[in-house]
């Protein structure tokens, strides 16, 4: 195995290990003029475990395969993290998804990239819903326990529903819904604590009662 600089024709370059041809053993690559950088192991060509720094600044720690992001990671992304696990490039099984700057969070299971199977959901105002998702949607058996009345906080964006409040994004860091809303807006103006429903699907199996 060699190493040293490479430069490539789109401004790129890199620097370490190398083998036959392609990056091998640990390495640094940026992209054309210094955006995005990886710096990590590389296994023919491939990234195995390792650092990513995109040009917006969002970052994303963990491991690889095929040039996806593969196994345990965390991604930083805005005012977002996301701890656990990745399938060939979306977040995928289990993991927790959480704000830096509110108490909005889900932990639980993904397909995807997005919530599906069992997760808790919590929102900004303090609110909570557990029970299950599809597509990254409330579907199935759950329930829903606001905040007791008078203590939610103010909500300044225009009334929405909480069915997209923590969609994910693509592994290549497009949105692929919007999350601008830490809070279910639209879903309060009862003081009761808790909120139950049942929506009926043949292919769902119950979870909670």
């Amino acid at each position: 195995m060699t190493g040293g600089r490479f430069d490539f024709d789109d401004g790129g370059t890199y620097c370490g290990g190398w083998e036959e041809g392609k990056a091998h053993g640990h390495g640094i690559c940026t992209g054309p003029k210094g955006q995005g950088e990886y710096a990590g192991s590389w296994s023919h060509g491939f990234e195995v475990v390792g650092g990513y720094t995109w040009p917006s600044g969002n970052t994303y720690q963990g491991y690889w395969a095929q040039g996806k992001r593969h196994g345990l990671g965390v991604e930083t992304k805005g005012r977002w993290m996301y701890r656990g696990e990745w399938s060939h490039g979306f977040k995928g099984r289990y993991g927790v998804r959480q704000s830096l700057s509110t108490p909005a969070r889900y932990e639980g299971t993904w397909s995807n990239g997005l919530q599906d199977g069992y997760g808790v959901e919590t929102y900004g105002d303090g609110g909570t819903y557990q029970g299950q998702w599809t597509g990254g949607m409330r579907h199935g058996y759950g329930v829903r326990q606001s905040v007791p009345y008078g203590m939610a906080t103010v909500i300044r964006s225009p009334l929405r529903t909480s069915l997209a409040s923590l969609r994910s994004e693509q592994s290549n860091g497009t949105v692929l819904h919007d999350i601008t809303s830490d809070s279910p807006a639209g879903t309060r103006g009862y003081p009761a604590d808790t909120i139950q429903w049942q929506a009926w699907s043949p292919l769902i199996s119950p979870l909670l009662l």
